[in-house]
């Protein structure tokens, strides 16, 4: 398997992971961790598609500023940087403010027009 693929292939899982049903006991952080994750993975896989080395960061906008390089980013795709914080913020037990329900629909419905922008990418070539 080509190794951008195998990033796309983890990306479209932890997005998966992203939309699970929620209930009372659901940890929405560790979802929008789940969609940050989805959104990072599938910006490097198509850094990598490119035929770059990715940079070793969880930052979206640094992802976002060498895929600019490539191709034009619209401003809905530029949103996904608003993701950035949860890999640090969330993903442990701290002082934190909760996730509200409309931040983690957000948080998923942007890393869904990613994913669905990178395969697009991806397919025209």
């Amino acid at each position: 398997m080509n190794r951008y693929k195998e990033w796309i292939k983890r990306a479209k899982y932890n997005y998966k992971l992203a939309v699970i049903e929620i209930d009372e006991d659901t940890v929405l952080e560790e979802l929008c961790y789940n969609a940050q994750q989805a959104v990072e993975k599938a910006f490097k896989g198509l850094i990598i598609y490119y035929g770059q080395e990715h940079p070793l960061t969880h930052n979206i906008g640094v992802l976002l500023n060498e895929i600019e390089k490539h191709t034009d980013i619209s401003d809905e795709i530029m949103k996904s940087v608003s993701l950035t914080p949860y890999p640090h913020q969330t993903r442990y037990p701290g002082d934190y403010v909760d996730i509200p329900l409309e931040a983690y629909k957000d948080a998923v419905t942007i890393a869904k027009k990613c994913l669905d922008w990178v395969d697009c990418k991806i397919i025209k070539g």
